[in-house]
């Protein structure tokens, strides 16, 4: 990766950044506040870096929580990164070792950057790629340390902070739903997950509506590839043609 990447992809972060900062310091605070310091927020988000996983993670440290329980509410919950890797493995062909983390490093915020955003003219794109993810990564690691050294410092009461991450993610669809000119797929994710919540209920419609997200991405993906461009006349393809 060179100092252009990073020029180029440090823009299509901002929002991220914003983002990663504030639900990285709640993060840090809620670790801070059961007892664990900013060491070990950390290591959590250098290795284990899955927001709503950590923010899991916190409840069930809390509470001491068996290793059987800690392994299933993980997998529940962070079920969807197993989807998001698989979608884009054609995305990161010929990234060689890179590939490893790019896949690690799938985030929803970081996805949905990624689902999106093409390389400038003159950038290659997987050294692009590679620079959002880490420079992701990072705001993550920032934010989480912060917040865990300031929730040392001061008393803060970090009821409903957890809601930070929803804000964000929200943000970066609105963001996408602007930026297409096709709205298929999220009326498709949003009709899928509202059946799934009739259907299954509150507590278990995650792995429904995945399984069917993926489902009709599927069947429909000939579609949808022809409609997903982003809007605007001056797109670019990943071969850096002009759209």
């Amino acid at each position: 990766m060179d100092r252009k990447s990073l020029a180029a992809a440090f823009p299509a972060t901002v929002p991220v950044l914003m983002g990663y900062l504030a639900i990285g310091i709640a993060f840090g605070f809620m670790l801070q506040s059961i007892g664990y310091n900013f060491i070990w927020a950390f290591f959590m988000s250098l290795t284990i870096y899955a927001g709503s996983g950590q923010y899991l993670g916190v409840s069930l440290l809390s509470t001491c929580a068996a290793l059987g329980t800690v392994a299933l509410m993980t997998l529940i919950v962070n079920f969807r990164h197993l989807v998001y890797g698989l979608s884009m493995l054609e995305k990161f062909r010929g990234m060689g070792p890179r590939k490893i983390y790019m896949i690690f490093s799938l985030t929803d915020e970081t996805y949905a950057l990624l689902s999106s955003v093409q390389a400038p003219p003159g950038v290659d794109r997987r050294n692009f790629y590679f620079a959002i993810a880490l420079l992701d990564h990072s705001y993550w690691i920032a934010g989480s340390v912060i917040g865990a050294v300031a929730g040392a410092l001061l008393p803060v009461d970090t009821t409903g902070i957890e809601f930070a991450m929803t804000a964000l993610f929200i943000v970066i669809a609105v963001e996408q739903w602007e930026g297409y000119k096709s709205h298929l797929p999220a009326l498709l994710g949003g009709g899928a997950t509202l059946i799934s919540l009739a259907l299954a209920g509150r507590e278990n419609l995650l792995l429904p509506a995945l399984g069917a997200i993926v489902l009709v991405l599927l069947v429909l993906r000939d579609r949808l590839e022809e409609k997903g461009e982003p809007a605007g006349p001056h797109c670019v393809k990943e071969e850096e043609k002009p759209c």
